[in-house]
């Protein structure tokens, strides 16, 4: 088994390994906990292609020693022009899952960067310059990165879902068929947009010559956003939503994303008093702890904007009381098989002041829209086709509105001094694999690597896949599986170190300055540290 990783002047962890040093290198240069972060968040959007990207959206969970936590939302928004007549007009009842189409929102990540940067400026004396936090993602661009076997795995499996969509076959398919591990990936277009951003600053993505650039881009490929979508987007310092637990309090970000979940289903599961973990009582409470909680999610969250009900007033007492009590410990409810779906890269940095991140990036499926823009190299994301053309639907399509996002980063202070940065990929699995590491490793005494490396589930969909039962994997005991489906659940076997149970990652600093760390071997990732 992997061991728990531990030093004291600082610590990233990424899914891929290039990433998580990337972001050690500008620690050990004297950055702070956010540029490390932004270092690590251009790698791995070049090294972990079908993961995440410029195309994409952010979240961001700051927190440094005495001060509240900060959140960044940088969620794109629908364009001015897509609205239901748009699609109505092609014909289409729904938004298409991939092609020009379903690339309708802004990406806001760049826009997270940006805002992040700025708190580290004005509040954290951050000084180190742009062009040296992207030195990394512009190098792997330009020279090339081997291809990981979840690059492979991903276009090989999707190739013919998207081989026809403008650019993807130019930019991820070597003689038309999938790069084998290893092979030298270079994205020379995606480079030049690195090293623009380097030159004339970020804020060049949205308002500049760059983004003159990507407007004709994303005109030239069929999707309907403009130059004036870009102008006006811009990352957002929010207040997280928190939950108190028995053992401390646990943050994550409010709407858009499904943060509310996953602080409920912590909220819960402290409830129950479950006294030990990974049997059936602990696998059955946490899964009927989500299941409470979505119904929550799948009936009120989605654009702020929009929401007829605070989120708020679902992290009380009287709420925890009232559903802990509809949970039977003995039977599975009924699941509401709602829908979900997703691809992202989960990460993590604390620098030597104590200062840490929980930091969340996204194109929505492996690969997003599919479509790769020719003259930037920016592969656009498909968060918008998550919107629903009816009209009063939950996640209503209106121009400007914000999608519904199950990605969310979390963050907790404990009642003894420890700060714990930890997330996940995964579309609905995201707050099931947190609550894992989290109640592993804080109820019940897991070591930090044990408790990311211990055997995971997913109650829903993920990775653009339309089941929704119950997926464990095998190195559960035999015992355990059979006392769920005993009791109603709908269980399905997987692989030992399944890819769908996403990329976890986790941190933990304590009052002494220790610091540990751990990287997911379903991943690419490592925990870089000094």
């Amino acid at each position: 088994m992997l061991q728990t990783a531990r030093a004291t002047r600082g610590m990233v962890v990424a899914p891929h390994h290039l990433a998580a040093q990337a972001g050690l290198r500008v620690l050990r240069e004297g950055g702070n906990a956010i540029e490390a972060m932004v270092a690590a968040a251009a790698t791995i959007a070049v090294v972990y292609p079908h993961m995440n990207g410029l195309g994409g959206d952010c979240f961001w969970l700051i927190a440094a020693p005495g001060d509240a936590p900060v959140g960044i939302d940088a969620c794109g928004p629908a364009g001015r022009a897509v609205d239901a007549a748009l699609y109505a007009r092609e014909g289409l009842d729904a938004v298409p899952s991939r092609g020009p189409l379903a690339a309708n929102t802004v990406a806001g990540a760049v826009s997270g960067w940006q805002s992040a940067l700025a708190l580290s400026s004005a509040r954290w004396g951050g000084r180190m310059p742009l062009d040296r936090l992207l030195e990394d993602a512009v190098f792997y661009a330009r020279h090339g990165v081997p291809v990981t076997r979840s690059q492979h795995a991903n276009t090989l499996a999707k190739r013919a879902e998207l081989i026809d969509l403008p650019g993807f076959a130019e930019g991820f398919l070597i003689d038309g068929e999938a790069p084998p591990v290893g092979a030298l990936f270079k994205q020379p277009a995606l480079a030049g947009t690195l090293e623009r951003l380097a030159s004339a600053g970020l804020d060049d993505f949205y308002r500049g010559e760059l983004a003159a650039a990507v407007a004709a881009d994303l005109g030239r490929a069929g999707s309907p956003l403009t130059r004036d979508d870009l102008a006006g987007q811009r990352g957002l310092e929010v207040v997280p939503l928190k939950a108190d637990l028995r053992c401390g309090t646990v943050y994550n970000l409010p709407p858009p994303t499904q943060g509310l979940a996953s602080l409920l289903i912590l909220g819960l599961f402290d409830r129950l008093g479950v006294a030990e973990a990974d049997g059936f009582a602990y696998l059955h409470g946490l899964v009927e702890a989500t299941k409470r909680a979505f119904l929550v999610r799948d009936r009120h969250v989605t654009d702020p904007a929009y929401m007829e009900a605070a989120p708020e007033n679902f992290l009380t007492e009287t709420w925890f009381a009232e559903n802990v009590a509809a949970i039977d410990g003995a039977r599975a409810a009924a699941w509401p098989a709602a829908p979900g779906g997703g691809d992202t890269v989960w990460l993590g940095a604390i620098d030597g002041e104590g200062r840490a991140v929980s930091f969340i990036q996204s194109l929505y499926w492996e690969f997003g829209s599919g479509v790769l823009l020719r003259d930037t190299g920016i592969l656009w994301q498909n968060r918008g086709s998550s919107f629903q053309l009816a009209e009063g639907a939950r996640n209503a399509l209106k121009p400007g509105r914000k999608p519904f996002h199950t990605i969310q980063p979390a963050l907790a202070r404990l009642s003894d001094g420890r700060v714990m940065p930890y997330g996940t990929m995964g579309g609905e699995g995201q707050p099931q694999t947190q609550a894992a590491i989290f109640t592993r490793h804080v109820l019940f005494g897991q070591e930090l690597q044990a408790a990311v490396t211990a055997p995971r589930w997913l109650l829903g969909r993920t990775w653009g896949t339309p089941k929704t039962n119950l997926r464990i994997e095998d190195r559960f005991a035999p015992e355990t599986v059979d006392a769920l489906r005993d009791a109603g659940h709908d269980v399905e076997l997987v692989g030992l170190f399944d890819e769908i149970m996403g990329h976890a990652g986790a941190l933990v600093r304590h009052p002494s300055g220790l610091i540990e760390g751990a990287a997911d071997p379903r991943g690419d990732g490592v925990v870089a540290a000094f």
